[in-house]
């Protein structure tokens, strides 16, 4: 898979360089282009922003960079799905993720300031909002994007670990516990000491459903605790 950035902060993207991320892409797996967006730009001064019409405070990152961005990265990428980042967006969750790591390639554009110029929805196939609350900009909701989507992708992580994540399922992971077996009187449920496997995998599926319901009710009442 190829993705790539449009942003005209391109340096906080150091994250890309570590861990799982960064061992998806020495095995070739992933591909990640952050491309600064002034690059597009065609002001003297590189300016990628204006002041809104209409009156108002804040400043908007104009179409006309975007465009000329995405026109770009779409000569060699011609099926790439288009993401905005943006509050206005549709509610990230893992079905998302899941429908976006079949894709051969994607672009992601990180909104700034006080948003984007309404006219480059146009040309987006996806509009992206990681939750209800303020952020300084888009590329923190770029991050966890492709984070989530690389975990996804074939060979990056042994097979049985994306399907036992939380969120993939409609449970939560059962509690997991590790040495000591007593911390400061925190003791590990004995169940779990016991060798007896089909009795701690019957426990792990009681405490899931059971932190699920406690910790997020509504996620238990939308899937109607069809794993119990």
């Amino acid at each position: 898979m190829r993705i790539y950035i449009l942003t005209i902060f391109p340096d906080v993207f150091t994250y890309f360089d570590v861990s799982i991320i960064k061992r998806a892409k020495e095995k070739g797996i992933i591909e990640i282009n952050v491309l600064d967006l002034r690059k597009f730009t065609k002001d003297k001064h590189k300016k990628v922003d204006d002041k809104v019409y209409g009156g108002g405070k804040g400043m908007v990152l104009m179409c006309q960079p975007i465009f000329d961005g995405v026109e770009f990265l779409k000569k060699e990428n011609k099926d790439a799905k288009v993401i905005l980042t943006t509050p206005q967006g549709k509610l990230y969750n893992q079905e998302m993720a899941k429908e976006l790591s079949k894709e051969k390639s994607l672009i992601i554009i990180c909104g700034h300031y006080e948003g984007v110029d309404e006219r480059v929805t146009k040309i987006c196939d996806y509009e992206i909002s990681i939750g209800d609350y303020i952020l300084t900009g888009g590329e923190i909701p770029a991050m966890v994007i492709v984070d989530s989507v690389i975990r996804l992708l074939p060979g990056v992580l042994p097979e049985e670990v994306p399907v036992s994540d939380s969120f993939y399922n409609p449970i939560f992971d059962w509690p997991a516990y590790t040495r000591p077996e007593n911390f400061r009187g925190m003791k590990v449920p004995e169940i779990l000491l016991s060798g007896n496997h089909k009795k701690i995998e019957k426990y792990r599926k009681e405490k899931a459903i059971e932190k699920t319901k406690e910790k997020r009710p509504d996620i238990y009442k939308k899937y109607g605790g069809r794993n119990e």
